[in-house]
């Protein structure tokens, strides 16, 4: 099947120039690299979704966490209905890893809880790769990068069966067991199957038939007719011609391939055996032989031993420092790979190889695991750069690592199809930040709109939400130290109103979508790093721009690159903005009153060529500058009667005219200039 997108709304904006050149670079120029910069709330996933349906190639879009994988997955599969589109996260609810700290000879087993919809979820994911069909999208985050069984032998292993088929009922039901089905008397559960006569029941695990239960009968070793039927009651309710069941679990392999692993696990105990007895380490090596020892002797009569992983690469049958299967062994050699939030997904799949082998190391070092438990990691980064299909990163602040793959090419998505702008950024001195910041949050809190306070560190957010609480504001707090369930109810009552301000690190940047939030104050914003360098000022700057009063302030005592670069980008995409709601007479919607507030601009730095006026550059794009000033010298000459009045009216037409497209500051001083002139009519009258 072809990819079907289905959807109620069509490309607007500048989202028909990005599809295009998104499937003009990778159709005609076979650029493998490309570059989305879309800015929030542009509907970059819309564009992707355009992008894939114009491929047809089966995609993988990768996230840098479960919470905006779920999301991507519910809109995608909004937008293609009638396809694939698979879900594949880790299944842990919990996972402690193995480890173990020489510095206080502490062993830390492992320890995990399985989520067992999650593990369909990812079996789902796997048979639909190998079915064959191409209209495929997976939703995933980076533990596809972590290893998967060998393809080759999940592919082997699944039983396909048709009407007709001469394969023996005895050899089917031992293929059925190789396959992980377990046998039962019972009622059915998924992965089951019963037996009566000739007659055998399954219920499928997942695959294109998932939770179904099958029904099939035999003649002599003949498949005679398969149907599916109710597993309750028995009641046929299909014929089917051919039906296929595959493994139920990503770890499965031949009885051959067991018994050459435990002869290879053999002859490297009897290696790291000696070597530690060479050195004098006999507590190592006494260590090594009884745990290995117990381990093989649960594989041989269990066919598994817990940590059965570290002697993936033997059944693996792959060679030593090899890196281990992972899904994209799954996909075929066109597949298309969304990497979304680019700027940090990337460098999370840089590091997960280091992170592990330091772990991987203290084991090995000190008798707990073989050598080859080192090979059950995930890929190094350039082994991840051999994996990669054809690439699209989609980012709002594209890296250079990105930009560089892309030679610069870049499409660019910076038209919001609600007409609203970039949020100005706003500088303000560090002295009385505070008591600023207070009184911005009245102003927000009587509008009924929500806050985000950004800190440098958990203990600052900690104190700073202790403050609020005893001046009255209603707050909570976010880190890494508050648990994952706890941070999702926090911005559930955020959204619900039970509180008013959010006060975090860095939590607040990609994927909060907040549209109640009105205001983000940045503290500290002058300490340069990986907090406040250019990249994550505009990610947090950008949780206020769903909003249509949304704004941003910059609290610090210089103007570092990074918030100077990011105020430039910020002008240079307001501009763009403001100018296509010029052209196609489009206001933002839910446009409100908001107060008014003028930038500080710092003198501690130079600052030539930049305007930190965040509202400025839309005053000259609105034409507004010149008649502003033609009106002031105008009340000058102490204009008379109609003269007067036709002035009043048209600063009041500017006025209304500014504060529908957004541009509050202009507003604000045409109002002024209005009430100038009213004043000067009362003044005239009174005379």
């Amino acid at each position: 099947m072809e990819f079907q997108l289905v959807s109620d709304y069509a490309p607007t904006g500048d989202q028909p120039e990005a599809i295009q050149q998104l499937l003009t670079l990778i159709k005609e120029n076979q650029k493998q690299h490309n570059t989305l910069l879309g800015v929030t709330g542009s509907g970059k996933t819309f564009t992707i979704a355009n992008v894939v349906a114009g491929l047809n190639r089966p995609t993988l879009v990768l996230s840098h966490n479960k919470t905006l994988a779920a999301q991507l997955y519910g809109e995608f599969k909004n937008f293609f209905p009638n396809n694939a589109v698979e879900y594949f996260v880790s299944y842990y609810d919990y996972y402690q890893p193995e480890a173990y700290l020489p510095t206080t000879d502490t062993y830390i087993e492992k320890d995990l809880a399985i989520n067992d919809e999650i593990e369909q979820l990812r079996l789902h994911t796997v048979a639909s790769l190998l079915s064959g069909r191409r209209d495929v999208i997976v939703v995933s985050s980076v533990s596809c990068l972590y290893g998967c069984g060998n393809p080759s032998d999940f592919h082997n292993t699944a039983i396909r069966i048709a009407v007709g088929d001469r394969i023996g009922y005895k050899k089917f039901l031992y293929s059925l067991v190789e396959a992980l089905y377990t046998r039962t008397e019972r009622e059915l559960e998924p992965a089951t199957f019963r037996v009566s006569g000739d007659t055998v029941d399954i219920m499928a695990a997942f695959g294109e038939f998932g939770n179904q239960c099958f029904r099939v009968l035999f003649f002599d070793d003949e498949v005679e007719a398969i149907f599916a039927i109710d597993p309750r009651t028995g009641q046929r309710l299909s014929t089917l011609d051919t039906v296929t069941f595959y493994p139920t679990n990503l770890f499965v392999t031949t009885k051959e391939r067991i018994a050459q692993a435990v002869q290879e696990i053999y002859l490297d105990l009897g290696k790291q055996i000696a070597y530690f007895e060479e050195q004098g380490r006999s507590l190592e090596a006494q260590r090594i032989k009884q745990r290995v020892e117990y381990d093989l002797e649960m594989i041989k009569e269990l066919g598994y031993c817990p940590g059965i992983e570290n002697y993936s690469r033997y059944f693996d049958g792959r060679p030593a420092g090899s890196r281990p299967f992972c899904l994209l062994d799954y996909f075929p050699e066109d597949y298309l790979l969304v990497i979304d939030e680019s700027h940090v997904t990337l460098p999370q799949v840089h590091a997960m190889f280091g992170g592990d082998r330091a772990r991987k190391n203290n084991l090995v070092e000190y008798g707990f695991r073989l050598p080859a438990a080192k090979d059950n990691r995930p890929p190094t980064f350039p082994e991840f750069e051999n994996l990669q299909g054809t690439s699209i990163y989609v980012s709002a602040t594209p890296a250079d690592w990105e930009l560089q793959k892309s030679e610069g090419v870049v499409a660019e998505q910076l038209i919001r199809p609600t007409g609203l702008i970039d949020p100005p950024l706003n500088v303000r001195p560090s002295d009385n930040q505070i008591d600023d910041l207070i009184a911005e949050i009245d102003a927000c809190v009587k509008n009924d709109d929500k806050v985000l306070v950004t800190t440098i560190t958990k203990r600052m957010a900690e104190e700073l939400s202790k403050y609020f609480d005893r001046v009255g504001i209603r707050n909570r707090y976010i880190h890494s130290d508050v648990d994952t369930l706890e941070r999702v109810q926090i911005l559930e009552d955020l959204r619900a109103g039970m509180f008013d301000v959010l006060v975090g690190v860095n939590l607040l940047r990609e994927g909060l979508d907040l549209p109640e939030v009105a205001l983000v104050a940045i503290l500290d914003a002058d300490k340069e790093g990986f907090l406040r360098n250019v990249r994550s000022i505009t990610q947090i700057a950008g949780r206020a721009a769903r909003h249509p009063q949304g704004r941003t302030i910059l609290y610090g005592d210089i103007c570092t690159d990074s918030m100077i670069r990011a105020i430039e980008e910020s002008n240079r995409r307001r501009e763009k903005q403001v100018r296509y709601n010029i052209e196609h007479n489009q206001f933002p919607r839910r446009a409100q009153r908001s107060g008014t507030g003028q930038s500080t601009l710092l003198a501690n730095r130079s600052t030539e060529g930049v305007d930190l006026t965040a509202h400025r550059l839309t005053e000259e794009h609105y034409g507004m500058v010149a008649d502003l000033e033609a009106d002031y010298t105008s009340t000058k000459r102490m204009p008379q009667g109609e003269d007067l009045e036709a002035l009043i009216r048209q600063a009041r037409e500017q006025m209304e005219h500014a504060a529908k497209s957004l541009d509050f500051l202009a507003a604000a001083r045409f109002r002024d200039r209005m009430y100038e002139l009213q004043k000067l009519r009362e003044e005239q009258l009174s005379y």
